[in-house]
């Protein structure tokens, strides 16, 4: 008696992220905008500086900068943190075992481009919207 063959697995599905890689992208897109708030708390210069004027010559203008106050250490500690953080979250990300399993599975090229960029809307990997982070900047 012969049995029939079983059916083909459904196709790979480059966009079938595991739970780990989602929950990287969504802590990376957190210490993003973290690292986002955080910057446009401070002074423009990290350390003390003390501007310069406007100058406009032959019809160009050249905007000027007002004098900084650098940033404190706390500041700086905080934002060297959260830099460190992001870093190491988006190496997660990067280096995540799901890109070499979809590599052997034949995506390459603009197919693990869009999966890549696919990620970053996931459901899950977004903790807040765009306008969100702007509004708390």
């Amino acid at each position: 008696m012969s049995t029939a063959p079983a059916p083909d697995p459904a196709p790979f599905d480059p966009h079938a992220f595991p739970a780990d890689l989602v929950a990287a992208q969504r802590q990376a897109a957190e210490l993003h905008a973290a690292l986002h708030a955080h910057q446009t708390s401070l002074p423009w210069s990290r350390e003390p500086h003390p501007g310069w004027p406007e100058v406009a010559e032959r019809g160009r203008e050249h905007p000027g900068r007002a004098a900084s106050p650098g940033w404190t250490p706390q500041e700086a500690t905080r934002f060297d943190q959260l830099l460190v953080a992001l870093r190491d979250a988006r190496a997660a990300v990067q280096g995540h075992p799901w890109w070499a399993r979809c590599r052997a599975e034949g995506i390459e090229g603009a197919d693990l481009v869009a999966a890549r960029q696919a990620l970053k809307h996931a459901p899950g990997a977004v903790p807040v919207a765009r306008g969100d982070v702007d509004a708390a900047a």
